[in-house]
């Protein structure tokens, strides 16, 4: 009898041990940093490397987004159909970017959607004045070394000093910022009212494309780039609803 039962407290005091130590365990797996050192358990670099790729994720779908707008408000522009409203192109991806934010960053986001509800109530107000009422910002000071015509040549070129700075006529958001063989570096802008400004064999190009401009900011300096540039110019477009304009009719240079 006794044989039995010191068998059962030997078998009770082995089974009491094997909890504590089980219990040990846990606790140092659960509450330690020795929990990072099973298989598959994600440490504090992985984490952070997981935060940083969903970061870059939801940017490059929110860039690739703006892009598809601006592509297919230039390919608008050229063909002559009616544009995009500017703004479809300021608040692509707010809501998106929204649920990715965290709470110190709500009221930085608060401002900046309240700063762009106030310049697209801008360019409404701009959009209801004619063309013929809008004062222009001249691209730069120079003279007309050939002239607008419509079917042939439907811009301006102006003589200007190398390395000249070239100003946006009005607000707007660059469409366009890069090479094009014939004419160089080039800027194109949409401005409010379905207006659209190019400026051509420019130097350097001081804007990206996506980028809001005001009038008479510096956007590129002048230069000779391009096949169809001998000297230091600008080939200044000026389109209206999907027509050419004459840029002399409306801007003094």
């Amino acid at each position: 009898m006794a044989n039995t039962k010191d068998k059962r407290n030997v078998i009770l005091l082995a089974a009491g041990a094997f909890a504590v130590v089980l219990a040990i365990n846990f606790c140092l797996i659960a509450f330690t940093p020795l929990r990072t050192l099973i298989p598959g358990y994600p440490n504090a670099e992985t984490r952070r490397q997981n935060v940083e790729t969903a970061l870059m994720v939801d940017s490059l779908q929110i860039a690739l987004s703006r892009w598809e707008l601006y592509s297919e408000n230039l390919s608008r522009v050229l063909s002559g159909q009616k544009t995009i409203s500017l703004d479809s192109l300021n608040t692509v991806g707010t809501e998106y970017l929204s649920r990715s934010l965290d709470a110190r960053q709500d009221s930085i986001l608060r401002a900046a959607v309240a700063d762009e509800a106030r310049e697209a109530e801008i360019e409404k107000n701009l959009r209801t004045i004619p063309i013929e009422g809008l004062h222009f910002f001249p691209p730069l000071k120079g003279n007309v070394s050939l002239g607008y015509d419509e079917s042939s040549h439907p811009a301006v070129d102006i003589v200007a000093a190398k390395d000249q700075l070239v100003c946006a006529i009005l607000e707007g958001t660059v469409l366009f910022a890069g090479w094009n063989d014939e004419n160089g570096y080039t800027v194109i802008i949409q401005h409010p009212g379905n207006i659209v400004s190019s400026y051509s064999h420019c130097q350097r190009i001081l804007k990206q494309k996506g980028e809001k401009v005001k009038a008479g900011t510096s956007i590129a300096l002048a230069g000779t780039t391009g096949s169809s540039s001998a000297h230091p110019q600008i080939h200044f477009e000026l389109w209206y609803n999907g027509r050419s304009l004459n840029p002399t009719d409306y801007i003094k240079f």
